[in-house]
């Protein structure tokens, strides 16, 4: 028997090293993002989209708030815009693309008859077109005005690109992963 709640700290300690590790990882690939050349500034493939991904099945909803955060945060320190127009797209974009990616994988996406509805492939493309179409509506609004609608049709291809890509590899790491296995709320 537990005492004094022991469960709870050994609980919350894994969740905040669950955190930790995956808000460097989301700074880690933030930084390999900041390398690759982008054609727009608000262009990204969205590799720390990654750790999100795979904190759907990991984290309770309020630390996944702050992985959140970290990730914005983060990414604002690394690419040098946390004070500019860009940390505002990044931010929206991130936002709303986790809270739709939460709430079809753990609400649309639960199991039901034992199978799951929605398969990381389809949580990453649906997560990168609201992150776009976020971005896009800030555009519209902020920078481009009508001429946003010559950039809407790459943009949204891109990312449903980089969705399905992205998602691929979220779906391949965790049929193999031991570490989610252990960690996830499947």
């Amino acid at each position: 028997m537990p005492l004094f709640g022991r469960e709870n700290i050994t609980s919350n300690n894994t969740t905040s090293n669950n955190v930790a590790m995956l808000g460097a990882f989301c700074l880690f690939l933030s930084a390999i993002e900041y390398m690759i050349p982008k054609p727009l500034p608000f262009l990204r493939i969205g590799l720390a989209n990654l750790p999100v991904m795979l904190a759907l099945d990991v984290l309770p909803f309020p630390s996944f708030l702050v992985l959140i955060c970290i990730k914005i945060t983060g990414q604002a320190l690394i690419t040098g815009t946390l004070f500019s127009y860009i940390f505002i797209f990044s931010a929206a974009g991130t936002f709303f693309s986790a809270l739709l990616m939460y709430f079809l994988r753990r609400g649309l996406g639960s199991t039901a008859f034992g199978k799951k509805h929605l398969t990381f492939i389809g949580i990453g493309s649906a997560g990168a077109m609201i992150s776009n179409i976020s971005q896009l509506a800030l555009a519209y609004v902020f920078i481009f005005g009508e001429n946003v609608y010559y950039i809407t049709p790459p943009f949204l291809a891109v990312g449903l690109l980089t969705g399905i890509i992205l998602g691929f590899f979220c779906e391949k790491f965790s049929k193999k992963s031991q570490w989610r296995k252990k960690y996830a709320n499947i």
